[in-house]
């Protein structure tokens, strides 16, 4: 349960910590005090979004909300799940859940027993510990879309998992029909791309391509068209190096140097390295002469092959304007189309094999879906007769409920469309309840699933904020002595505006907005019997504080 909530910076709260006590704790206060504040507060801590510059107290940068749970009775569930997101700890009794958010950064840190966790796993551990019910689930009850989740959540582990498995063979399915139907091409759509694919392959397949290809024809391209240039240059190198009419070479000159150097050598050793250096250049300049010669001997200007080169060139930059940016491109594309003509060209197989895939997968869906059917229709009944005597004791006792079932197309929740149906009163037919539910009957309806829920779900603490909308009188004391009989069961929090179920709390706060030196401010103190009964007084409304009010709030509080 519940133990500590602390509180600071948040809202209009400065600094709060309330202690709550087991069974039915409620919180009262004016009209406009902020009592739902405490309930925002306590959403942050279990996981749900906040827009942190909306949430923080105007003039401070961080707000911190931190829950203490005592989850030492708690039902198995809770322990499997701490356990589940490893997160027990040396004191098995205590859960200590931390949101701190920082303005600015629109970020929160969250910690459980002081291990930074995500968001995603405070709302994990919330839904195993607390249940909120909020204004708006009336509402939610009147949308018989809803009420599918209701029972299946109620029926519990077997029909949720039953359900995972429908879900997950339906998003099968879609998937493979989609992809049947992608495959189920316009046959005439299908004959043209086929044509176009392999008329691009034999295009592709006909020049035979090699990579690099470009750039070794563009050098001998150039090559072959500056020839002439080619070998007179190579004839000037070599006329250099062997020498000519006109004088000696640089051959002829080494030669001459290396003669020297070899004399004078011989009369200082010293130079012997100098020799051998010499000797070494000779021999390069004799094999540069020898293979300039060749050069000059091979290379002429071949006009038939150069027309061979620029027609490849021309064909090379045809295919890059129609596949890719380069010869490798093209290459790539090539394969790309032989991968698309296996597609296409085995799609009749392949659609022949989705089609038998998707008639097994119907049959089989179908089976799993109605075993899903079976297990909701044995457990409606249950859960209806449940829910009827909780509106039997909540003074509904010639109301009737009903879990309608009717078979629809299988969708990821089934084969089955459910809706709750009552008769609030006798020789009325069942209908829908959003088309005849007055408030106080949702509020009691929905007191009563809670107390169904709670009792096979085992859920440590229930929240109700204002579930007495719309009731009043008998109806509010029948909620009253519910709430208080739940509260025997789990912890029951309680947002009220009604005496009769302020009276029946084990421990009662009140809140109160306050403004002081121009900054508002919300504050909760609990209540001492004596200022219970004074809250209890202003709660029933009477206009002046009477002895006999301030009896009749004084037995309201004994009759507990």
């Amino acid at each position: 349960m519940l133990q500590e909530l602390h509180i600071e910076n948040f809202a209009l709260i400065d600094r709060l910590s309330l202690t709550f006590g087991p069974g039915l704790n409620v919180l009262t206060g004016e009209t406009g005090a902020g009592k739902s504040i405490i309930i925002d507060a306590l959403g942050l801590v279990l996981g749900e979004r906040a827009n942190a510059n909306d949430l923080i107290r105007t003039g401070a940068d961080r707000s911190v909300v931190e829950a203490v749970f005592d989850i030492s009775g708690e039902p198995p569930a809770v322990r499997e799940k701490i356990a589940e997101l490893g997160l027990e700890t040396d004191d098995e009794a205590v859960l200590l859940i931390t949101r701190e958010l920082r303005r600015g950064s629109g970020k929160s840190q969250c910690r459980i027993n002081g291990r930074l966790m995500p968001v995603s796993t405070l709302k994990e551990v919330g839904e195993n510990l607390v249940d909120v019910h909020g204004q708006h689930e009336h509402q939610s009850l009147l949308a018989a879309d809803r009420h599918i989740d209701v029972l299946d959540k109620w029926l519990g582990k077997s029909v949720l998992a039953l359900r995972a498995d429908v879900a997950a063979r339906v998003s099968e399915l879609n998937g493979l029909r989609r992809e049947l139907e992608r495959l189920r091409l316009d046959a005439r759509e299908r004959t043209r791309t086929l044509d176009l694919y392999r008329f691009q392959q034999e295009e592709i397949d006909a020049a035979s391509l090699a990579a690099g290809e470009e750039d070794d024809l563009g050098a001998e391209r150039s090559r072959i068209a500056n020839a002439e240039k080619l070998a007179t240059g190579a004839a000037e190198a070599h006329a250099y190096l062997t020498g000519d009419d006109s004088g000696k070479g640089a051959l002829d000159l080494v030669n001459a140097a290396l003669a020297s150097v070899e004399h004078a050598s011989g009369m200082d050793e010293t130079l012997a390295p100098v020799v051998e250096m010499i000797q070494g250049a000779l021999s390069y300049l004799e094999d540069g002469a020898h293979e300039l010669r060749s050069y000059q001997e091979a290379i002429e200007y071949d006009p038939e092959r150069l027309e061979e080169i620029e027609s490849r060139l021309n064909l090379i930059r045809t295919l890059k304007r129609k596949y890719g940016d380069t010869v490798e491109e093209i290459l790539a594309y090539g394969v790309e189309l032989r991968e698309n003509l296996d597609r296409l060209e085995n799609s009749e197989e392949r659609e022949a094999d989705l089609t038998a895939q998707i008639e097994k997968g119907e049959n089989d869906l179908t089976k799993v879906a109605a075993k899903l059917t079976a297990a909701r229709k044995t457990g409606a009944k249950d859960f209806a007769s449940k829910i009827a005597a909780e509106l039997g004791d909540l003074g509904m006792t010639a109301t009737k409920f009903e879990v309608s079932i009717e078979a629809q197309p299988v969708t990821s929740k089934g084969a089955d469309h459910i809706e709750f149906l009552l008769s609030p009163n006798p020789g009325e037919p069942l209908r829908p309840l959003a088309k005849i539910a007055s408030g106080g009957e949702m509020s009691r309806i929905m007191l009563a699933m809670k107390s169904v829920i709670v009792r096979e779900g085992g859920m440590p603490t229930m929240i109700f904020d204002e579930i007495d909308v719309g009731v009043g009188g008998r109806t509010g004391q029948v909620l009253g002595e519910k709430l208080e009989a739940l509260g025997r069961e789990s912890q029951i929090l309680c947002i009220t505006h009604l005496a009769q179920i302020a009276s029946r709390a084990g421990d009662h706060f009140y809140i109160e907005k306050n403004v002081a030196q121009g900054r508002t401010s919300v504050t909760v103190a609990p209540l001492t019997t004596e200022q219970r009964v004074d809250e209890i007084v202003r709660m029933l409304g009477g206009s002046k504080r009477t002895e006999a009010v301030v009896q009749h709030a004084k037995d309201m509080l004994a009759a507990r």
